[in-house]
This record gives structure tokens, C-alpha cells and sequence, in this order.
């Protein structure tokens, strides 16, 4: 009981680290996952952004398209396995 105690306060409460910024990333199913996470030394973070893989592949749209027909956009947006929601992050 006392082990399920000590649980839910660190959960709820959290753990102090140390103050900086950190960026890491790792290979997600469409491509390179990133977080970048700022700290003040508090038990949550300052700032949190995530760049999802569908992200990346969307820079690429544009060099693709360039000079080519409107229908042309549609075909090159679907092959690129472009999720929406991760873009308006």
C-alpha cells in the first residue's frame, strides 16, 4: 500500500530536474519523430514542442510540385503519407 502511495505522489507531483533544454528524436513509422523540451527546474515542463514525421514530408511538398499541374498536387500529396493532424502542431 505504501509503494501505491509513493506512486500516485510522484505521479501527481512529478520529479525536480535539472534546468537546460534537450532535443532528442527517434525513427517513428513515417520518419524521424522529435521532441524538444525546455526546463526550469520545476517538477513540469516549461516547454514542450513535438515535430511529427508527417511534418518533414510536408517541406517536401512544395520543391515536388513546383511547375507542374494542379493535378499533379493531388497525386504527389497522397504519396506522401501525410497525416494532417500532426501538422498543425
Amino acid at each position: 500500500m505504501e509503494a501505491l502511495i509513493h506512486h500516485f505522489m510522484f505521479y501527481m507531483t512529478g520529479f525536480r530536474v535539472p534546468p537546460g533544454e534537450a532535443y532528442t528524436s527517434f525513427e517513428a513509422a513515417n520518419g524521424e519523430l522529435g521532441f524538444y523540451i525546455v526546463s526550469r527546474g520545476e517538477p513540469r515542463a516549461h516547454r514542450l514542442r513535438i515535430r511529427g514525421p508527417s511534418f518533414w514530408h510536408y517541406q517536401g511538398l512544395d520543391p515536388m510540385i513546383r511547375g507542374e499541374l494542379m493535378a499533379d498536387l493531388v497525386l504527389t500529396y497522397g504519396s506522401l503519407n501525410i497525416i494532417a493532424g500532426e501538422i498543425d502542431r
